[in-house]
């Protein structure tokens, strides 16, 4: 085998690091499914058309092919290309099991996605993604996009990572303003108005003089766009300042009043989470109602972790239409930044335990013997490697980030059980001992915890 070299933006981290990794998807999961949230797998790849099929995407799709594919085989016509979201597979899921599924279909999807850009810091060729979505059958109801964010917020604010703010803007807001402007290519305008940040005012200025709008026109799209909330508080400010930019139109009023009750909803059950922002555009044209955008406080320059929104077409067969509302966590882009940054780490990098230490080789049996009683009540536990010195042994635990060692006694059950952190000793019998619930697996920790992280270089 020739000697490897790294591929960029596919990232093959450390155990510390995939160990922190899971502990994010393990949390999430857990809030995903207090809320009844179902799990689902698609496959990776979707043909070319399906991945195209839902509006301006902006990334490149890595195409697939086998390598001695004849050129009169049965699959030559079928362009497929590995997903870059999760929303297009479920599209394509949901019209295919739409029989077979209770709507409104509630899921989660923990997959990895793949997207050909330029990598950089925070952006992956691969990557992990968290999303849940509800979709109706004909309809979906308006309070699901209430939820969505609620649940988005607790998941997490869950996690030990820094203060999180969910931004929230409504495309019936947007369109019914540039609307009412005198703009009728709405989806082209929230398209430029989705890059004020990358490019500023005086690009996108540029950008919707191109669409046909005037000086005027674009500085009151700017203005809109610069409407914010403030944490902790209602909804009024931002609907006044709407208001007074003198646009009227009934699409405007509508989504101010969606816009509204996604707030107070937040205000009531996650309070100083969630703020109004009009800035918030989603330049995807799917999307149709409530959008999110989230970010860390204080670390705002990592850009958004979370994102997504309601989309009244998820899919469709014929009459038939499956609306839905959903969000998407960036997992890998989130746990690399974090990492990156000293804010969070894993307290160890395996899940094991406890190390069960070996007497001598003609005594591993009775290792393996309480490692198998500590496993059967749920205790992770190995065996060591070799039966060297005590010190040793208790050294390779230590390399391991393992905190406890087991010196067995004379039968299977009873031995004594060393912290190797604070250097406690003492009797034990397997049937029965356990370790602090702080200890029972590795967690995640953010940069004020007392607790000791494992190394992450």
């Amino acid at each position: 085998m020739t000697k490897p070299r790294p591929l960029s933006g596919f990232p093959e981290w450390r155990p510390a690091h995939q160990t922190a990794e899971q502990a994010v998807t393990d949390g999430l999961r857990r809030v995903f499914e207090l809320h009844g949230f179902a799990p689902l797998r698609t496959r990776a790849v979707e043909p070319l058309d399906v991945l195209l099929g839902k509006g301006e995407t902006d990334k490149e799709i890595y195409l697939l092919r086998r390598l001695q594919a004849e050129a009169d085989a049965a699959d030559a016509d079928s362009t497929l290309g590995l997903h870059f979201d999760l929303t297009v597979p479920l599209a394509r899921y949901v019209l295919e099991n739409s029989g077979h599924l209770t709507f409104p279909y509630r899921r989660y999807q923990i997959q990895p996605v793949w997207r050909g850009e330029r990598p950089q810091e925070g952006r992956y060729r691969e990557f992990v993604q968290a999303d849940i979505d509800i979709v109706g059958d004909g309809v979906l109801a308006f309070h699901h996009e209430v939820e969505v964010a609620l649940v988005a917020a607790e998941a997490l604010s869950a996690l030990p990572i820094p203060p999180i703010r969910l931004r929230v803007n409504n495309r019936k807001v947007a369109e019914g303003f540039y609307t009412g402007l005198g703009l009728p290519d709405t989806a082209a305008v929230l398209r430029v108005m989705d890059k004020v940040d990358k490019i500023g005012a005086d690009g996108v200025t540029g950008l919707l003089t191109d669409l046909g709008a005037t000086d005027d026109q674009a500085q009151a799209c700017l203005r809109f766009a610069a409407i914010t909330g403030t944490p902790g508080e209602g909804f009024g400010a931002v609907g006044a300042a709407v208001k007074s930019l003198g646009v009227t139109d009934p699409l405007l009023d509508q989504g101010l009043d969606e816009l509204a009750r996604v707030v107070d909803a937040a205000q009531r059950d996650v309070p100083g989470v969630l703020v109004p922002d009009l800035s918030i555009a989603r330049g995807l044209d799917y999307y149709t109602g409530t959008v999110y955008e989230t970010h860390l406080v204080g670390h705002e320059g990592l850009g958004s972790i979370c994102s997504g929104g309601r989309y009244d077409e998820l899919a469709r067969d014929g009459s038939r239409v499956f609306p839905g509302v959903g969000i998407s966590v960036g997992v890998t882009r989130l746990i690399g930044a974090l990492l990156g940054r000293s804010l969070v780490a894993s307290t160890r990098a395996v899940p094991s335990a406890v190390l069960v230490a070996v007497t001598d080789e003609g005594h591993r049996d009775v290792s393996q013997r309480v490692a198998a009683a500590l496993r059967r009540r749920g205790i992770s536990t190995e065996v060591s490697p070799t039966a060297a010195k005590f010190g040793k042994q208790i050294r390779y635990a230590d390399r391991r980030g393992i905190p406890f060692v087991w010196f067995p006694g004379d039968d299977d059950a009873a031995g004594e059980v060393k912290d190797i952190r604070s250097g406690d000793q003492v009797p034990a019998v397997a049937s029965t001992w356990t370790p602090p619930a702080v200890d029972l697996a590795p967690t995640l920790v953010g940069p004020d915890s007392t607790e000791e992280p494992e190394e992450l270089s």
